[in-house]
């Protein structure tokens, strides 16, 4: 109830003083924040993709602003998801792997994890609905089982957000098969009744979006879209495959089906060493991958095309981003080393994508590091709702580069994963600072240094070259795992 009360006050004081007389003024700006999962950088046309095809994706760059170093808050999906809620590390979250995550260990055991986003954590949609928004959720949520659903996080609607990281199927019904023995996705909660045989869950989910966006449009709106697109399972429509297929055949490329991984046992190794044991695509050449990238791409297009159609472009932020990497068998994730569940740059740099009509420069293209926390201060000072940093304890407002700034907004950005992963990557910290990195591996308390402008592909390890640049980042990223608390491995 306080917090029902102070936000109607907070609202009250943001109004200007026409609309208090009973004047007629512009309302807030609609919010719409499209996520991808498992979608490397380069997948995207405008990023360099000469396979894929995205037009709706490079429509948006072309109408907005396109970062090239965008960064995701971790190398795995339930992390980043909730840092962009909440503005926090997920370190501080105590959510440090994919949820349950991996039960793998080596020199170490890894370290506890928290199941879900606590109710403690006050979400970007909390804040916005209790100023005045309708908050809507479409999509992939992955952050908790019941009661930790998006209609206790400040959603007013859910559909389709369930514990699970992917779904049984991507066609109608949605739903594991017989070819998904194994498999670790759930039926898509609420859909089964509304779609239709050979549907594809991505178009479900955007035709659902679109109905809520009419049917919320007389008032602001913050609709979080989350597709499962492109995770496993990579199923496709057929005629985008045999598209795809003759694409290849006429570009040359060799079409190669999944590379598998090599599994050391049931303990991952510690290092940067197990990348070596394990096959990583080195072009864009999987046309069934390439067809789910067309499909993400068209309902990105459709949402666009149903603002427009509604009126509501003018007025309507919008944002598309990615979770993690691509997954290394799959995506190729050059020009960066690694993928999803890496250290490296194919990990955690993504495609980031933001229009803001009437303040982005169209076509605009911003270098400078930005970061999943951000995305919370951000909007919440685009829309003209005064920060909280209280609550996003470590994202910063990034308007000003929206604006055409160019000056760094973060001294430094952190990462933190104390776990083992299924692709062969062992527990590991680190910190970009300007243009260098350093990665610590926590088993073995090695170090690699890497400069980005010089060594995109971090292949050139400097740290035996600058000791003394190595102990200043490490010491400043303990500082940073201390100032948050971050969980660690344990002993065995």
């Amino acid at each position: 109830m306080k917090r029902i009360f102070t936000g109607v006050i907070s609202v009250l004081l943001a109004l200007p003083g026409s609309l208090l007389a009973g004047e007629k003024t512009d309302r807030r700006p609609n919010v719409v924040i499209i996520l991808a999962d498992d979608m490397a950088w380069a997948d995207v046309a405008c990023y360099g993709a000469k396979f894929h095809e995205t037009p709706s994706l490079d429509r948006l760059a072309a109408e907005g602003m396109r970062f090239t170093n965008g960064y995701a808050a971790h190398m795995s999906c339930s992390p980043s998801r909730a840092a962009l809620l909440t503005g926090r590390y997920p370190a501080r979250l105590k959510i440090t792997a994919y949820i349950p995550g991996p039960k793998l260990s080596g020199k170490y055991l890894p370290a506890e994890m928290r199941m879900q986003l606590s109710f403690e954590e006050v979400t970007l949609a909390e804040v916005l609905k209790e100023e005045g928004y309708s908050t809507l959720f479409v999509g992939k949520w992955h952050l908790g089982d019941k009661p930790y659903l998006p209609e206790k996080q400040g959603f007013d609607v859910n559909i389709g957000g369930n514990r699970s990281g992917a779904p049984g199927s991507y066609f109608w019904p949605y739903r594991r098969n017989k070819a998904h023995k194994g498999y670790h996705g759930t039926e898509v909660p609420g859909l089964a009744e509304a779609g239709k045989k050979g549907e594809h869950l991505g178009d479900r989910l955007t035709t659902e979006a679109l109905k809520l966006i009419e049917a919320h449009k007389d008032k602001p709106f913050f609709l979080y879209l989350p597709f499962y697109d492109v995770h496993t399972p990579i199923q496709a429509k057929a005629d985008l495959v045999g598209k795809y297929r003759k694409k290849a055949k006429l570009m040359g490329l060799p079409e190669e089906k999944q590379a598998q991984f090599k599994q050391d046992g049931t303990v991952a190794r510690g290092t940067r060493a197990g990348l070596k044991q394990n096959r990583a695509r080195q072009e864009q050449n999987h046309p069934a991958y390439a067809a789910m990238v067309e499909t993400l791409d068209a309902n990105v297009g459709r949402i666009l095309d149903g603002l427009k159609t509604m009126g509501l472009e003018e007025n309507t932020i919008v944002i598309f981003t990615s979770d993690n990497g691509g997954y290394p068998p799959i995506a190729s994730n050059l020009p960066f080393r690694g993928g999803k569940g890496w250290a490296y740059e194919g990990g955690v740099r993504e495609p980031w994508l933001v229009k803001w009509p009437g303040v982005t420069q169209a076509g605009s293209v911003c270098d400078v590091p930005v970061i999943f926390t951000d995305i919370f201060p951000t909007v919440l000072d685009m829309v003209g709702l005064p920060l909280r940093p209280e609550l996003h304890l470590d994202g910063t407002s990034i308007t000003s580069l929206l604006k055409g700034n160019s000056e760094a907004v973060h001294d430094a950005l952190f990462w933190h994963y104390p776990h083992y992963a299924s692709y062969g990557c062992g527990p590991y910290s680190a910190i970009r600072e300007g243009d260098w990195t350093l990665i610590e591996w926590l088993e073995d308390e090695s170090v690699d240094l890497f400069n980005l402008a010089e060594d995109v592909g971090q292949q050139n390890n400097l740290a035996s070259a600058y000791p003394d640049k190595v102990k200043r980042l490490r010491k400043k990223l303990h500082q940073w795992r201390k100032d948050v608390d971050a969980n660690m491995p344990r002993a065995k």
